[in-house]
């Protein structure tokens, strides 16, 4: 029997893919690959496609790492540095809680002036002001910033936070975890060891956090699935992964000056393989900022379920040549997920439908 076959009985049958077969995983046709991870989507989720009413709030951009993949970064092509004030923070919320926003999702460059302090007391005031406001916040490589800023271990920041009012944790920081790329394209940034043992810790309080991958730069098809297998394996151990999300690099405003663009069909193939290699992840988020809307319209064929939210405004992926500064309106995303085929359902930043 040819290895493709062996792979998609495995895949029909929910039995678990080694790396070696997740590689092979990138020689199947796209559409045979959709039609794949769409059964897998469809059996857990159906035509269920959710999204949430959130706001991104990004507080500085001023940076102690030089990252060659960033373009954000206010100390390398963006000049235009910036920090903003608990009051600028607080009214921004207050603006937002207006718009229906059910989570605010605070994160940042690694800003060596603000201080610990600066972000305890602004969740601490968000948290008091609007406390049914769910706050995401802190990913993993500002946690490791803030602890070796600061003297502290992860289990002291990670604690600290919690009682300040941060809910859950994003997924940001992962990249792509062999080291060698990573010492690439972000020296310096916490290691692909460390981003695990503090998503772990974090689990381990009883607290959920998202999973990223960045692709589309350096990395190969074989590196994605290392990463794949690290998550799938932490996940093993604590459950605590409520959504894996990949990340179409972006090109601009950089210095890794990769020439073009990833295709679309490498996107959508990467998005396939991610719902049938992580089979304990529940969601695959179509991160909309990076994939486009269209093509993340079109990801909900490719195993997507979960399309992120209306953000309001970004910085981050904007700064890189992203479409996504400012946000979409809850209105428009529901009709355009309706639009293409799928049911619209508004979720919490648990994952609990809401409508």
């Amino acid at each position: 029997m040819k290895i493709q076959e062996i792979i998609k009985n495995k895949i029909k049958n929910k039995e678990r893919l080694s790396f070696d077969e997740g590689v092979k995983l990138f020689d199947f046709e796209l559409l045979e690959l959709a039609s794949l991870a769409n059964d897998l989507r469809l059996d857990r989720f159906g035509r269920k496609t959710y999204y949430n009413v959130n706001r991104h709030i990004n507080p500085t951009n001023v940076c102690k790492d030089v990252c060659q993949f960033c373009a954000y970064s206010a100390s390398r092509k963006n000049p235009e540095q910036y920090t903003m004030t608990h009051e600028e923070i607080l009214e921004t919320v207050k603006n937002s809680v207006k718009n229906g926003i059910k989570e605010v999702h605070i994160v940042s460059a690694h800003n060596p002036n603000t201080g610990l302090k600066y972000y305890l007391d602004i969740f601490k005031k968000i948290h008091e002001a609007y406390p049914h406001i769910h706050i995401k916040a802190l990913s993993a490589a500002e946690i490791h910033f803030l602890s070796e800023q600061y003297n502290y271990t992860y289990e002291q920041i990670l604690d600290t936070v919690i009682e300040n009012g941060v809910e859950s944790m994003p997924g940001g920081g992962a990249e792509i975890f062999d080291e060698k790329i990573r010492k690439k394209i972000c020296g310096g940034k916490v290691s692909s060891d460390n981003w695990i043992k503090i998503h772990r810790l974090w689990h381990q309080r009883g607290k959920y956090s998202n999973a990223t991958m960045l692709f589309g730069h350096i990395e190969s098809r074989a590196d994605r699935i290392d990463h794949m297998q690290r998550l799938r394996d932490l996940q093993d151990e604590t459950g605590g992964f409520n959504a894996f999300i990949p990340l179409v690099f972006q090109t601009e405003n950089n210095y890794l000056k990769i020439p073009k663009a990833l295709t679309a069909q490498e996107a959508l193939k990467t998005i396939a393989i991610s719902r049938i290699f992580l089979d304990n992840i529940p969601n695959i988020k179509a991160y909309w900022a990076t994939a486009t809307l269209n093509l993340a319209l079109i990801a909900q064929d490719f195993g997507a379920n979960d399309l992120d939210g209306t953000i309001e405004k970004e910085s981050i992926q904007s700064a890189a040549g992203a479409s996504s500064a400012n946000g979409v309106q809850a209105s428009s995303f529901r009709a355009l997920i309706k639009n293409s085929g799928f049911i619209p359902i508004e979720r919490d930043s648990l994952y609990n439908e809401i409508g």
